[in-house]
């Protein structure tokens, strides 16, 4: 578990880190706050009480999701290698599936870095911001706050939408019940039947949508595209500018996003370790 001064100091370098490069780090902050004792996922670097590297894992399923960052006056010492190394050793004990190296697309830093890793790219996905538009009138669609009753049916949209193996699928939403985590969290439902599920996170003043998922039998109706909107009503009614995350090949989805005024304004790769 992360005290609050090593969550301090880990914003503290995010933003020097940020600034240097004009990029925006995944660090997954929800995740590092609710950090547990048994296991190992964030190793930190400290020099003359300064903290100046930072690398943490974010375990979805049995793929370990990695990102880091080196503050720029301490570059090219050999600091992130050795917290690499450190947590590569952990992933081997814990015999991890998929290792992904997560960096800014725009990150000359991490380019550099990744080329002397055996690492391929496996997708990119875009971080998009809502743009005030006219959403025209509301229609019909409802969205309650998940229960227990449908860990099975978020579990089976996370199968078949997002190509995630059911183990996988399973353990991730296991672990988000062991953690009480429910905050955020909605189904879709129209004519009394779950078509699909979306979160909402607020993080630093904004809202994150993720997980948004409609099953495949129930697309191409326009569900999805009235519980974007409603979402979207609410938490701008509410004050907060609105983001989400979209892997880039999946158009569908980005002409959704679009088509309801989200705009590009970064993009984050993943890297598939070998």
């Amino acid at each position: 578990m992360l005290s609050s001064k090593q969550l301090s100091d880990i914003k503290k370098l995010q933003l020097a880190c940020e600034k240097e490069e004009n990029i925006y780090l995944k660090l997954n902050w929800e995740m590092l706050e609710s950090r547990n004792d048994k296991e190992q996922t964030d190793f930190l670097h400290y020099e003359k009480e300064e903290l100046i590297g930072f690398l943490g894992l974010y375990g979805f399923g049995n793929t370990m999701e990695v990102c880091g960052m080196v503050h720029p006056q301490h570059r090219r010492q050999g600091v992130f290698t050795k917290l690499l190394d450190e947590a590569l050793g952990e992933m081997k004990k814990d015999k991890v599936e998929e290792i992904l190296l997560n960096a800014p697309a725009s990150s000359n830093s991490a380019k550099a870095f990744l080329k002397k890793v055996p690492c391929q790219l496996a997708f990119s996905e875009y971080q998009m911001k809502w743009s005030e538009i006219e959403l025209g009138e509301e229609e019909p669609i409802r969205i309650r706050k998940s229960t227990d009753a449908d860990l099975e049916t978020e579990i089976q949209l996370d199968v078949e939408c997002f190509g995630i193996s059911e183990e996988s699928a399973r353990k991730r939403h296991n672990e988000r019940v062991n953690k009480e985590n429910t905050e955020g969290y909605y189904v879709i439902e129209t004519e009394q039947e779950t078509v699909g599920k979306i979160r909402v996170q607020h993080m630093d003043g904004e809202a994150w949508i993720y997980g948004f998922a409609i099953f495949p039998k129930y697309q191409g109706k326009g569900l999805g595209r009235r519980a974007l909107k409603r979402v979207i009503r609410e938490q701008h009614a509410l004050g907060y500018p609105i983001f989400l995350e979209v892997d880039t090949k999946n158009g569908n989805a980005l002409k959704l996003y679009e088509a309801c005024g989200f705009k590009s304004v970064l993009a984050q790769d993943y890297y598939r370790m070998l």
